[in-house]
């Protein structure tokens, strides 16, 4: 069992992987586009803010993915990807649903290889932490939040100032 741990509603829950900091090189990743094929980190190129969320149909899910939405508008050269363990399908009809169209929606549902490689899967229920990642144009990480309790809300203004300055 790892020593790293979230918490969901008080109850200690360990997390797999290592725990990421800023300098880190991002770790590559095989994640499940809306179209189902396999998105990787890639060569970089352009700033990118990993929101991961536990599941969209949560309420915290929905709004720091409503959040990230309005947010990715008023910023240049900067691409939310919103990361989960809910099936593609899901991620679409929530998209669909809330007219979200400015995330790019990915799910780490088939391998859980975000999950291990950034620290944010939580095994025993097979989802995802709630964190945020910025990773800069070379694919270095340049804000990191692992949030302690999964139903709390992230710092929203301490990621968006860390991509405003790597834009």
């Amino acid at each position: 069992m790892s020593a790293r741990a979230t918490t969901l509603k008080g109850n200690p829950l360990p997390l797999a992987g290592p725990e990421l900091k800023v300098g880190d090189k991002a770790p590559d990743f095989e994640l499940i586009g809306s179209d189902l094929k396999p998105v990787t980190l890639g060569e970089g190129g352009s700033v990118r803010i990993f929101s991961v969320v536990p599941s969209l149909d949560t309420p915290v899910c929905d709004s720091q993915t409503k959040r990230f939405n309005e947010e990715v508008t008023k910023m240049e050269n900067v691409e939310v990807i919103t990361v989960s363990m809910d099936l593609p399908f899901a991620q679409s009809r929530w998209c669909g649903a809330f007219g979200v169209d400015k995330v790019k929606m990915l799910s780490d549902h088939k391998t859980a290889s975000f999950g291990t490689n950034y620290g944010t899967l939580i095994e025993p229920l097979r989802i995802e932490s709630r964190a945020i990642f910025v990773v800069d144009k070379s694919n270095v990480i340049q804000h990191v939040e692992y949030v302690s309790e999964v139903a709390d809300h992230p710092n929203y203004d301490s990621a968006l100032a860390a991509a405003k300055a790597s834009a």
